[in-house]
């Protein structure tokens, strides 16, 4: 049974995938535990599953065994529509693909997810804007930004509907150390005012000990 203090507790999750005539296991019985308002770094080489388990855990796949409970929750086990509707009201995603919609503008991409959520603040979302340097940039479109200015907006979308989980994937990489250590101390700024969790991969040794701690996955398991 998962810790009862925990907002998301992983567990013997496994996954593997097909290549040719083979199966490349690329988890192996990955067990993590995130507590509410803790912040995580997740380390490990290129290929190492870094990117699967974020998948997995925000729903966009399913492991083959295995349960990702959010509280009492098993996202594993929900209908498709179901695991959307969570992504939509509790998660926020910040991918390497930044996936901003080409036709809104920076301003209304920024309140996308939080206004379909039914959750936008108009005073969190001007604080958003400021500190993250978009003010601007809101009436231009996705095309017409530079790959970190996108990454900002990503960052900010994702922030936008105050999620109960953060998941980020590199969320900082395609900024300068500057940008990258400001945008950092606003995600972890909205863990400690919201008790938000926060799971990040990252690279970056300098990054990862800014947060609370870190964990390293190699071989497919958590070590």
């Amino acid at each position: 049974m998962a810790d009862r203090a925990a907002m998301l507790s992983v567990s013997g999750l496994t996954k593997s995938y097909r290549s040719g005539q083979d199966s490349v296991a690329v988890l192996r019985g990955v067990d993590l535990v995130l507590a509410p308002g803790e912040s995580v770094a997740l380390t490990g080489e290129s290929g190492s599953g870094k990117s699967t388990l974020l998948h997995l855990i925000a729903g966009l796949d399913q492991p083959d065994r295995g349960t990702i409970r959010f509280g009492e929750q098993d996202i594993a086990q929900l209908a498709d529509a179901e695991r959307a509707a969570f992504r939509r009201d509790r998660l926020g995603l910040v991918f390497q693909q930044f996936n901003l919609i080409p036709s809104l503008t920076v301003a209304d991409n920024l309140a996308f997810q939080s206004r379909l959520a039914g959750r936008h603040d108009a005073a969190w979302h001007a604080e958003l804007i400021e500190r993250l340097g978009l003010g601007a940039l809101l009436k231009r479109y996705p095309e017409q930004l530079s790959g970190g200015q996108q990454q900002r907006v990503a960052i900010g979308r994702a922030l936008a509907v105050k999620p109960v989980l953060l998941l980020a994937d590199e969320p900082t990489g395609n900024l300068d150390e500057d940008t990258a250590d400001s945008v950092l101390a606003l995600a972890t700024d909205l863990v400690r005012r919201t008790g938000c969790g926060f799971l990040m991969v990252t690279h970056s040794e300098r990054l990862a000990g800014m947060l609370d701690r870190r964990v390293h996955l190699h071989a497919g398991l958590i070590r």
